[in-house]
């Protein structure tokens, strides 16, 4: 069982059809916990450390063998607790930053402030010290169309803010629900998203 942890429920549709479409016979669990982003970016990732262990404790406690952390604001924190809780813990955004770092210049769009750094960290991780040129753009008022359930404005925002970046090799969508932009775009820059290549890397963690 792989057991993902996120932050809205926007995401279980989403990780549900890759499943059925990729890995049909992997059974998932969902953990929905809104609250730890809400803290997170009021008071910083580290703040929700213990509760974010707790409750992929309980998940693995009830038989998950990987855990999933779709938030990029925390994923930091999750992928920590795995050398306690015994199972592999990874994060949807590491395997598009390595992808990410593959390329010199490089703009990471957020709707979310508390997740730049975080993806940013990321990458220069994965460039593993070769000479990167890394930018980052917040999309302002995405977010609060998010929250007030206003999907398609959400996207639309995001997508405006990828038509107007100039001078990239790569653009990352630094949060997993911007996924669906990188289709509404007209820049001709490649857009990297999440979760098709975080999901796939857990389900062959979770042994699937």
């Amino acid at each position: 069982m792989l057991a993902l942890l996120h932050t809205s429920p926007v995401h279980i549709p989403v990780f549900d059809a890759l499943r059925d479409t990729g890995r049909p016979s992997l059974e998932l669990r969902h953990l929905v916990h809104g609250e730890l982003l809400a803290r997170a970016m009021a008071e910083g990732p580290q703040s929700v450390a213990p509760a974010v262990e707790e409750v992929l404790a309980g998940a693995v406690a009830e038989g998950a063998t990987a855990v999933l952390c779709t938030c990029s604001t925390i994923g930091q924190v999750a992928e920590a607790c795995a050398p306690r809780l015994g199972v592999p813990v990874l994060r949807v955004d590491r395997p598009m930053a390595a992808a990410a770092a593959q390329h010199r210049r490089i703009v990471v769009v957020a709707a979310v402030r508390s997740t730049l750094e975080p993806t940013a960290a990321l990458i220069r991780e994965e460039a593993a010290g070769r000479d990167i040129d890394l930018s980052t753009r917040l999309v302002d008022g995405a977010w609060e169309r998010f929250e007030a359930g206003d999907q398609d404005g959400y996207l639309d925002a995001v997508a405006g803010a990828l038509d107007e970046v100039r001078g990239a090799d790569v653009i990352v969508l630094a949060q997993a629900s911007m996924a669906d932009a990188a289709g509404r775009t007209s820049n001709h820059v490649p857009v990297l998203s999440s979760p098709g290549t975080g999901f796939r890397a857990a389900a062959v963690a979770a042994g699937v």
